[in-house]
Order: structure tokens, then sequence, then C-alpha cells
């Protein structure tokens, strides 16, 4: 396991995770399989939008144990089966305008062992946010790699 924050606005997460790459893809894409994982242990995940194709729209919200929400969509942009994700993220407000958007690119390398998962996500507004988005994910994947293993 190996995360390195590439600069104060583009974020990399690298995990070894034992399952092949299409279990992986399908864990991403595939909305009942995304509720397993996606988001932090103690938030309730659900999906609004899971278009995974070119131009289709994502989107998905997570109930804090608080019982507050916060919401999050995109677009994806490549969509290459099992090797490849990439999409659009921003934040949306209560009233449900987005936010700044970041770029995420998500690849799957089968290994030895297993599959390679980098996310590379970029153009960050702070060196906060990334951080933000490194707690996240990192405990988002902890999740997935429990479950896909």
């Amino acid at each position: 396991m190996s995360d390195a924050k590439v600069s104060e606005t583009t974020l990399r997460l690298e995990r070894l995770i034992p399952a092949p790459p299409e279990i992986l893809f399908a864990l991403w894409t595939e909305p009942a399989q995304l509720l397993r994982w996606w988001g932090p242990a103690g938030y309730e995940t659900s999906v609004h939008a899971l278009d995974t194709r070119p131009g289709g729209g994502w989107r998905t919200t997570l109930r804090r144990p608080d019982g507050s929400v916060m919401a999050m969509s995109g677009v994806y942009r490549i969509v290459e089966p099992p090797r490849r994700l990439a999409f659009t993220w921003a934040w949306e407000d209560e009233s449900g305008a987005r936010g700044h958007e970041t770029e995420v690119m998500v690849s799957f390398e089968a290994v030895p062992g297993g599959t390679r998962l980098v996310l590379l996500q970029k153009r960050f507004e702070s060196k906060q946010a990334r951080d933000n988005h490194d707690v996240g994910w990192s405990a988002s994947f902890d999740r997935l790699t429990k479950i896909a293993g």
C-alpha cells in the first residue's frame, strides 16, 4: 500500500487488492456493488444515478452518523472495462448546486496477488480539500479491500 500526495492540488492513492480487475471494476460500476463500500464506515450510501458510459452521469449521497447528508455527482469521461474509469466529481450544496469540480482517474491493473488499484484525483481548490478526500478515499478503500478480498 502506498499513498502519495503528488501536489497540493493532486491526490494519488494506490492499493493492492486481492481480487481480479473484473471484480473491482464491477464494484465501481454496478449500483448494488458500489453501495457495499462507497463512503467511510458508519456512513449510509445511496446511489441516485450511475450511468457508466462516457457522458453518463452519476450521483450519490452519504448520510453521516449524525443524520446530515452530503451529495456528490459528476460525469463519466472514460469507461474501459476492466482497466480504467475517469469521471468528474463535485460536492453539491443544500440546493443541489454543484461546487468546484475535480477529475478522477482510476486504473485497475492485474498483478501477482490481485489488482493494483490507482486513483488520481486532480484540480483540487486547496491542500485542505485534497487532504479531506485522502481521508475519505482511504476509508472507502479499506472497506473495498475487505469486501473484494
